[in-house]
């Protein structure tokens, strides 16, 4: 059985912020880190807060289990007093509740958004795509805002932050792991995942406990820790890889509803 081997991830320092990209809810911003390279970085102190964060990570690192193009992911450093100097008060804010560790994404320069009537993608790609999307419950892949990009004429994935949206309703987590995910209707790949049936028993078997944690080990504590309901770090991983490896077992709840949408 195929493995997933806990991804390394680089940390960085941001050392100047450019520009916010307004069109992202939770206004992401593109960075220079001192490692020479761009970033757009999903602030800790946005609006969906760290639980965003935990959904980008995961639902980067799964997609590239399964083969999928994801730009690399790196843990990014905000220093405190960093924002003292930006003129624009609401992303002053934002830099300053985001001290501490963020999570950036590399920027593809040059990449443009992906259009589903223009851009040509596989039927086994497109199946990949809304079957872990169905799997994660990812709203944010729609004609509206596909959050994939074409860069050298290759599709990339970008923005997972709005999948796994059981956590902003934490104490009904059970509950939403059999649910079919009617809203696969609106996925922009729907029309072309032909192949559904054959991707869910390619990989639902590989999507077990051990190897949902390897990523989840991966993921920083203070990104995980609930002071509100007062669980650890360990015992939110728990429930992360519950769901997500409850889910992968009864696939055929989502699958069944991506077969009637389309």
């Amino acid at each position: 059985m195929q493995e997933i081997k806990s991804p390394e991830i680089r940390e960085v320092k941001i050392i100047r912020y450019i520009q916010p990209f307004r069109e992202g809810g939770s206004l992401p911003g593109l960075v220079d880190a001192d490692d020479g390279f761009s970033y757009v970085i999903k602030f800790r102190g946005a609006g969906q807060g760290k639980k965003a964060l935990v959904a980008e990570f995961i639902g980067g690192e799964l997609a590239r289990f399964l083969g999928l193009r994801v730009p690399e992911m790196v843990y990014a450093d905000l220093d405190e007093g960093f924002g003292r100097t930006e003129p624009d008060e609401e992303i002053q804010d934002l830099l300053k509740f985001s001290v501490g560790k963020n999570l950036g994404v590399s920027f593809l320069n040059g990449a443009i958004t992906f259009d589903a009537n223009v851009d040509d993608i596989s039927a086994e790609e497109a199946s990949k795509i809304v079957w872990l999307d169905a799997l994660l419950m990812n709203v944010d892949r729609t004609v509206k805002n596909t959050n994939m990009l074409i860069w050298h004429k290759e599709l990339w994935l970008i923005d997972h932050g709005a999948a796994l949206y059981f956590h902003h309703n934490w104490d009904n987590w059970e509950e939403s792991v059999e649910k079919p995910f009617v809203q696969i209707k609106d996925h922009v790949l729907l029309s072309k995942a032909t192949e559904v049936d054959k991707i869910d028993s390619t990989y639902k078997s590989l999507f077990t406990r051990d190897n949902i944690r390897e990523i989840l080990n991966v993921i920083p504590d203070e990104w995980l820790v609930d002071e509100v309901r007062e669980l650890t770090a360990e015992q939110v991983r728990d429930v992360y890889v519950e769901f997500i490896g409850r889910r992968a077992e009864n696939s055929q709840v989502f699958v069944n509803q991506i077969q009637h949408a389309r």
